[in-house]
């Protein structure tokens, strides 16, 4: 018998997750995965090594809240209180003009979800992860969870625990899909939480590029959004990963990413971080067996009570493999930017190819920026480099703008979008329009 509920209440405990697995009927080997999961967040401490935590009660969360009563393939069909919020974003503008799929998460399920045909014929699959785990049950078990274990950190297994919404890629082997595949994901209620969990396999050969977008309205209770997001690139395969994420400033953002690169294969994070309370994010690749890339390229934007506490890992497990992180960050009207990265070469890794460069860029004498890099190379012939800067708004450039007719605001807004071009220049055409916008906002009322 299958037992539907839309809501459950705050507060987390065993009864629970069992009615989350009995709402989505699943087999029976998920249910003792989420039971498992919850025993191991049960025993792990609370992270202190990093951004404060203190002020998030995840026993006054609600962890499950349906949205609708079933998935939309058609945009007209889609409740119009929910349309709305999505219209607003430009669902579904960008799925017509540009994007080769789109899914849309509200609160903890995706309610609409769309992939064109000429992708479809090909054997893409695009879906929520609990269409995927219906559908695709051998597909599906064979790689959940392979990437990031429960036992990773206590926010995964908390993932692990209670996950619901978040997508499923497969590409078959060869195939290239041209077109970014896009979703969306929604907190709208007070004292949520969102913990989508997501899974991308590329086959030999095959390329995709995945966009996320985030954003929340404004409550005075807090929110959280807790994250699994899972790569698999097979020999060959291309696998590019976009984020831009703009939360509401009392969203505590804790996510785990993690990508396995095959032998040639490429993995790409390219990471914007706006918003939320606290961001704790670190975006991992395992370049696994020979001539594997990886790169990771990231924006952090810390503003007035917000501490985004970023960073990059990668690890060289094989000769010939290559890396390149790229991290930014901007701190503002008393606002804490923290990079964390970690790079690590094992023995036998010949060959390897790595840099890092970390920039920070401080718009005022009340905000603060750390960085704290870890490099553990065990093997001598490599070649490895690091660099990292911390800088403030040149004085005379500011000048040279303002005297040409540009305001203070203005002004600071194009040397900021200078310092973050590296960035931006990564980005789809739209998406590097609508970070312009984001970095123009978020200079409103900062400066002067």
């Amino acid at each position: 018998m299958r037992y539907r509920k839309d809501y459950f209440s705050s507060g987390l405990d065993r009864k629970m997750v069992i009615e989350i697995s009995e709402s989505k009927n699943e087999p029976g080997w998920m249910t003792d995965f989420r039971l498992r999961s919850l025993e191991i967040f049960e025993k792990k401490p609370m992270p202190t090594w990093g951004a404060d935590l203190s002020g998030l009660d995840y026993q006054g969360i609600c962890f499950y809240l349906k949205a609708t009563e079933k998935q939309e393939k058609s945009w007209d069909e889609v409740p119009d209180r929910i349309k709305k919020t999505f219209e607003a974003l430009g669902v579904p503008q960008a799925e017509k003009s540009f994007l080769a799929g789109v899914g849309a998460q509200f609160e903890s399920e995706l309610v609409y979800k769309s992939l064109q045909k000429e992708w479809s014929d090909q054997g893409v699959i695009f879906s929520d992860i609990e269409t995927a785990l219906q559908q695709q049950p051998d597909l599906v078990k064979k790689y959940f969870s392979t990437v990031i274990p429960p036992h990773d950190n206590k926010f995964a297994a908390l993932n692990s625990a209670v996950w619901s919404g978040g997508s499923f890629v497969y590409v078959p082997a060869g195939v290239h899909v041209g077109l970014p595949l896009q979703a969306y994901f929604r907190i709208d209620q007070k004292r949520m939480g969102q913990f989508e969990r997501t899974l991308i396999i590329a086959e030999p050969g095959s390329s995709v590029h995945y966009v996320e977008g985030c954003s929340a309205p404004v409550h005075r209770a807090s929110s959280l959004h807790s994250a699994v997001v899972e790569l698999i690139a097979l020999q060959k395969a291309s696998i590019r990963y976009t984020t831009i994420q703009n939360w509401s400033q009392n969203v505590y953002n804790l996510v785990t990413k993690r990508a396995i690169a095959y032998s040639d294969a490429t993995v790409e994070w390219v990471d914007g971080n706006f918003g939320s309370k606290v961001t704790m994010k670190y975006p991992c690749i395992i370049l696994k067996e020979q001539g594997a890339k990886g790169h990771i390229i990231s924006i952090a934007v810390a503003g007035q009570g917000q501490h985004q506490d970023t960073g990059a890992k990668i690890i060289h497990c094989a000769p010939n493999t290559s890396s390149n992180i790229v991290a930014k960050s901007i701190s503002k009207d008393g606002g804490r930017s923290t990079y964390r990265g970690f790079l690590k070469v094992v023995k036998g890794a010949l060959g390897v190819k790595a840099r890092v460069q970390c920039d920070a860029l401080l718009l005022d004498t009340v905000s603060r920026t750390d960085t704290y890099p870890t490099i553990q190379a065990v093997e001598e012939r490599i070649d490895l480099g690091h660099e990292a800067s911390v800088s403030s708004l040149n004085d005379e450039q500011l000048f040279y703008l303002m005297s040409r007719g540009f305001t203070q605001q203005e002004a600071t807004a194009l040397l900021v979008n200078g310092f973050i071009d590296v960035f931006v220049k990564e980005l789809p055409m739209e998406y590097a329009v609508e970070i312009n916008r984001l970095i123009k906002h978020e200079m409103e009322g900062s400066i002067g």
